[in-house]
């Protein structure tokens, strides 16, 4: 689309029409020959000097058209650029320990299978949701590590939670380093949203930071922390499911605490979490605009090259055709006549001159 950037300078167009109307026309004065047949000549020059000046006051105008458009600003806007800005970062934090093999959940198709298996089917599905947002995946057995940074390729942080098995960070459980771990993830973090959700199925055993402090230290930075906590609530040992701990971690990051007995009370879990954290897409566009003043402008300065040629072919002309005019023609034939007048007025002394001398010798 074509746009110009200072529209209104088109309102000096009439510019020279209005000066040629209203200031007082350039007078010079020179030494002028008076000659008896100079109303002969500027009749016989009258229709070309009316059409050579209507021509110059066109191409005049032309040229001041063209660099007052040049002036505007001509720009043609290329279609728009959208972005999108993320809004959230969200960190999941998945628990890979050795209770994670239990099969005591089912898989889409309603077979028996293991609790990770069941937690990448149903996290699978929330993350293709989550578009709009950034998405990190962290997880932990007996440490915590990074397995996907923040991304907006959600398709990548669901094939690297694919990638994930039981065991492959030991078999014990450390909520309070992950938890740790994905508070300094956030360090970079320019999103207004910070959102962190962890699952596990057991209680805190191998953390160097109690999953307590390391909320405390979440809520400090902004960070909302939601818990989930899968599996038999009545089991013992290691594998005993410590609620109270994920209830005081999510109530102190200002989060909510979640059990999910099966896949279906965890579907409803990750769905609820959709709603909770609900996904606000910032749109960035950007319309490119390339400059054309140079395109009016070099047509500006072609017509007055052309005009300036026209006029040097002018001034040469006249040039070779001032010994042809009237008054050099009139010069020519005075001077003539004054030449004979000469001779005449000679030749008749030389007559007186030997007429005298012929009486004398009488």
């Amino acid at each position: 689309m074509l746009t110009f950037a200072h529209l209104w300078l088109f309102i000096l167009a009439p510019l020279p029409f209005l000066a040629a109307r209203f200031l007082p026309s350039r007078t010079a004065e020179a030494a002028a020959v008076r000659v008896p047949f100079l109303d002969r000549i500027e009749k016989a020059a009258d229709g070309v000097s009316k059409v050579r000046k209507h021509s110059r006051h066109w191409k005049s105008w032309i040229v001041w058209l063209l660099v007052l458009t040049a002036l505007t600003r001509p720009q043609w806007i290329e279609p728009p650029i959208e972005k999108q800005v993320p809004t959230r970062d969200l960190l999941l934090i998945v628990d890979l320990s050795g209770s994670m093999d239990t099969e005591d959940f089912t898989n889409a198709v309603g077979e028996k299978t293991d609790r990770l298996t069941a937690t990448k089917e149903v996290v699978g599905d929330f993350l293709l949701k989550r578009e709009g947002d950034r998405v990190g995946l962290v997880v932990f057995g007996n440490a915590a590590f990074l397995q996907a940074p923040f991304s907006t390729d959600l398709d990548l942080s669901r094939q690297l939670l694919e990638e994930t098995a039981v065991r492959m960070a030991g078999p014990r459980t450390a909520l309070g380093d992950a938890i740790g771990l994905g508070i300094g993830l956030f360090d970079n973090s320019e999103a207004p949203a910070k959102t962190i959700i962890a699952l596990t199925d057991g209680n805190d055993t191998a953390s160097q930071v109690p999953p307590e402090e390391a909320a405390k230290v979440a809520r400090d930075r902004g960070i909302t922390i939601h818990t989930i906590a899968m599996g038999n609530p009545e089991s013992v040992g290691e594998e005993k499911l410590d609620e109270t701990t994920l209830k005081k971690v999510a109530a102190t990051a200002g989060g909510n605490y979640f059990l999910a007995l099966d896949r279906n009370e965890l579907e409803a879990i990750y769905t609820e979490l959709d709603a909770l954290e609900t996904r606000e897409i910032k749109t960035i566009s950007h319309r490119p605009r390339t400059d054309l003043y140079f395109w009016p402008l070099a047509a500006a300065l072609l017509l007055s090259c052309i005009s300036s040629v026209e006029w040097t072919a002018l001034l040469r002309h006249r040039r070779r055709t001032d010994s042809a005019s009237p008054s050099r023609l009139r010069v020519n034939v005075q001077t003539a006549e004054l030449e004979v007048e000469e001779q005449s007025m000679s030749h008749k002394k030389h007559e007186k001159a030997q007429k005298g001398d012929g009486n004398g010798n009488q």
